[in-house]
């Protein structure tokens, strides 16, 4: 049983869940049509890094190894999970407190410096504010959330549990 619950599987299932995530991300915007929003894209990211280190633990025997992976992938959950929860918050703003919306990120690089673009990004625009799609209840910015919480937990269960 207790190889069933390794910190190894956790970690392949947690890479398995981010690039998954991922795959129903790109789904969305290629064939349903959704344009994803900056911070939707700073989502994205967060999720590939958490798949990436969450891989390379799963293919490392070492206990070492997979409680020092859970760290990052940890602080990366939480910094994914606060950028769900501002857009979540933009979500729920009156359509007049909405953030301008910006031009397209490919003019944004030609003409913007990339602090600019990098803080625009993070605090989110007009389009962040709109709710493309919603299942039981909760937008994709929840579901975000809900997956970035779980990724948090088990790599912290990981981290100190480990041996």
């Amino acid at each position: 049983m207790v190889a069933l619950l390794s910190a190894r599987r956790f970690h392949a299932l947690v890479a398995f869940a981010a690039f998954a995530l991922l795959g129903v991300a790109f789904y969305m915007e290629y064939q349903m049509g959704l344009e994803p929003c900056p911070l939707c894209m700073l989502q994205r990211i967060a999720f590939f890094l958490i798949g990436v280190f969450s891989l390379i633990s799963a293919c490392r025997a070492q206990a070492a190894w997979h409680r020092k992976l859970a760290w990052p992938i940890v602080v990366l959950s939480v910094l994914g999970a606060g950028l769900a929860v501002r857009h979540l918050y933009l979500q729920n703003l009156p359509m007049e407190e909405l953030p301008a919306c910006l031009p397209g990120l490919s003019y944004m690089f030609e003409v913007f410096p990339w602090q600019e673009i990098m803080q625009a990004m993070i605090m989110g625009t007009g389009e962040c504010g709109d709710v493309l799609w919603t299942f039981l209840g909760l937008s994709i910015p929840g579901w975000t959330l809900v997956a970035f919480i779980a990724m948090a937990l088990v790599n912290l269960v990981i981290a100190w549990k480990a041996k």
